[in-house]
């Protein structure tokens, strides 16, 4: 390669890749830097560019599901994960599923084989401090001690989360309002209405759901997971493996939580916590899980008011790498204090592999405008894209953790109408605006 400036790209995963690869497409030389093989990390199984280190599925590629809409603005901005998945595709209903082999495979021969990306295999360990042109940290979950030591006094030690303990997420639409009650433990007056909802359980519901939560298929913790638990967030279950009463001392204490409608205090309550600012989305409080994701369907619609409850994102615990997005990214991806500086991907706090891949899009992006002396982008509001954006750049989102794409992120739409029509409005108002989003 020339001397002539080029960006710099941290991590060869998903969004890495794709960032590297839209750099290139706008004409810019690119160095892609990998720390496997030289690195070795406890997730992976091959040294090729994007390998999928989980699940095969790239969820729904449907567009009543919001993943799907999220793929198809990629596929119009001409992602390199989308492409490749697509022409590695396997038999799954409405997911995109691929042989992860060959999807692999795919994109480390077109980043290998592309004039403008020069790809180093070697460990990247310290983002320096004086940057004379574009760097994308794109490293993933399983980010490198010494890289994250690195972004640690970038952000200060409070602003790097080195485990996801998630609770499974709600929607709004789903609550059965006639069982739930709000209220909040230590409100101030009789008249306060308080914040969250509560779900009352009587004496035979509740033990109920423990002997659900005690036998119910958990995943297995993989080796470089263990010992990632803190007292101060249990999986659930592992709290109801104490003793049968010691969720009704935490999580799901009922005390100050008297329901307004029997002037009762149930024998425990299940809270759930506003998500957003539209209330299109209610957290579980306190069920971080290792269940299954459909035991997670199965036992938490055992609690009242969830019968029917439609999950915008299940609880899990597993070892992760990311940042407070909110305190220090725009949505332009760069770190608010320094122009040249981008993260990109799973480190952000976003969940799954489509939206991972997308950041990078939109980083890569940004940082040709950058070398190019041009106004970096942000993708509308309406769009998947720009949704996504939103939530993890939201200073005013508290307690900050990882999520996937979900309608409960879009714009709310206005009107009466069946979910389905909203869903089938908002994928509509979305795909035609990033059509009409044009990267000059």
């Amino acid at each position: 390669m020339s001397n002539e400036q080029k960006v710099t790209v941290v991590g060869g995963g998903l969004a890495g890749s794709e960032a590297a690869y839209q750099i290139s497409k706008l004409g810019l030389r690119v160095k892609l830097i990998e720390m496997r093989p030289e690195v070795i990390s406890p997730a992976h199984n091959s040294n090729d560019l994007g390998e999928l280190v989980c699940s095969n599925s790239l969820k729904s590629d449907s567009l009543d599901n919001a993943s799907g809409i999220l793929k198809e603005e990629m596929r119009q901005l001409g992602s390199l994960i989308i492409d490749a998945a697509d022409k590695n595709r396997v038999p799954a209903g409405k997911a995109l599923a691929v042989d992860r082999l060959k999807f692999a495979e795919y994109i480390t021969e077109k980043i290998e084989s592309n004039p403008l990306i020069d790809l180093v295999r070697e460990e990247f360990k310290e983002i320096p401090e004086n940057l004379d042109s574009p760097l994308i940290i794109a490293s993933g979950p399983l980010t490198s001690e010494s890289l994250s030591e690195s972004i640690k006094r970038l952000s200060d030690s409070d602003h790097l989360y080195f485990y996801d303990s998630i609770s499974p997420i709600i929607d709004a639409e789903s609550i059965d309002y006639s069982i739930v009650y709000k209220a909040s433990r230590y409100q101030n007056g009789e008249q306060e209405e308080g914040d969250y909802l509560n779900c009352p359980l009587n004496e035979e519901q509740y033990y109920k759901l423990i002997d659900e939560l005690l036998t119910s298929e958990k995943i297995e913790t993989r080796d470089f997971e263990k010992g990632l638990y803190f007292e101060s967030c249990l999986p659930v279950e592992v709290i109801a493996e104490r003793g049968k009463d010691t969720l009704r001392f935490g999580p799901a204490k009922p005390v100050g939580l008297k329901d307004p409608r029997t002037g009762e205090i149930p024998y425990a309550v299940v809270q759930l916590r506003c998500e957003n600012k539209e209330a299109s989305m209610y957290n579980i409080v306190g069920f971080q899980t290792k269940l299954k994701y459909p035991e997670q369907r199965r036992v938490f619609r055992m609690i009242p008011g969830l019968e029917n409850a439609e999950f915008m994102r299940y609880g899990s615990m597993h070892r992760n790498t990311y940042i407070n997005s909110p305190k220090l990214i725009r949505p332009t991806l760069q770190v608010k204090d320094n122009d040249v500086l981008f993260f990109a991907g799973q480190i952000l706090g976003v969940e799954g592999y489509v939206e991972s891949a997308a950041m990078g899009i939109i980083a890569g992006i940004n940082a040709a405008k950058v070398i190019r002396g041009l106004s970096p982008i942000v993708p509308p509001r309406e769009t998947a894209l720009g949704s996504l954006i939103t939530y993890i750049t939201d200073t005013e989102v508290k307690n900050f953790q990882p999520m996937n794409i979900n309608f409960g992120l879009f714009p709310k739409v206005q009107g009466k109408m069946r979910k389905a029509e909203k869903k089938k409005l908002i994928a509509k108002n979305a795909l035609q605006t990033i059509s009409t989003f044009i990267i000059s």
